[in-house]
């Protein structure tokens, strides 16, 4: 009879625990990310400079070749590289000041081409041939010029005997209508009474 009793009682009621307290950090929701947070410094990675990328080697941050031989001109070192050498092009570069490296990798790859094209005189054989041009082109401006001055004096020479001629010509008319006065004192104007000038 008991375990009848049991089993028509009705079944306990479960217990239902509290909920734990939400704190104020679990209650909020995760924010997006601002523009600031999403704008990180994103490393740039630079190619090595054409210098370096030929003699491949690794490009460190202060090569004495990069400012002058970037990557978008290979074919400038390589002419330079031909004739002179890395390591004396990097010699020369560092025992000038920064303000003249400039000038002399340009000065060193004109010669590297001079070089190229004349084995034996260089940019010395392009200066010499340069010079006579200049010195013929000189002579051929002097000749010219000497043409022209003669051909100014001819001019004004026969200017001045055209002048001469036409002056020489219109002295005789002149002189003619001069000498010849008989046509004022002809027989019929002096026979002719002399009619008063008033009446």
């Amino acid at each position: 009879m008991a375990y009848v009793a049991k089993c028509t009682s009705s079944p306990p009621t479960p217990t239902t625990l509290p909920n734990p307290p939400l704190s104020s950090s679990a209650t909020n929701f995760v924010s997006p990310p601002t523009s600031q947070q999403s704008s990180t410094p994103v490393a740039v990675v630079l190619s090595p400079c054409a210098a370096c990328k030929i003699l491949r080697r690794r490009c460190i941050e202060k090569c004495v070749l990069a400012p002058y031989f970037p990557p978008t001109e290979p074919l400038k070192f390589t002419i330079a590289h031909r004739v002179f050498g890395a390591s004396n092009i990097i010699k020369f570069l560092q025992e000038l000041p920064e303000c003249q490296r400039t000038d002399a990798v340009s000065s060193m790859v004109y010669e590297a081409n001079a070089r190229l094209r004349d084995p034996v005189y260089g940019s010395a054989g392009a200066i010499c041939q340069l010079q006579t041009q200049v010195s013929e082109l000189q002579a051929q401006l002097a000749k010219a010029r000497a043409e022209v001055a003669n051909m100014q004096q001819q001019q004004a020479n026969l200017l001045a005997l055209i002048c001469m001629e036409m002056k020489q010509s219109a002295e005789p008319i002149w002189a003619s209508h001069l000498a010849d006065t008989s046509w004022f004192l002809d027989d019929a104007t002096l026979s002719a009474p002399w009619e008063p000038l008033w009446t």
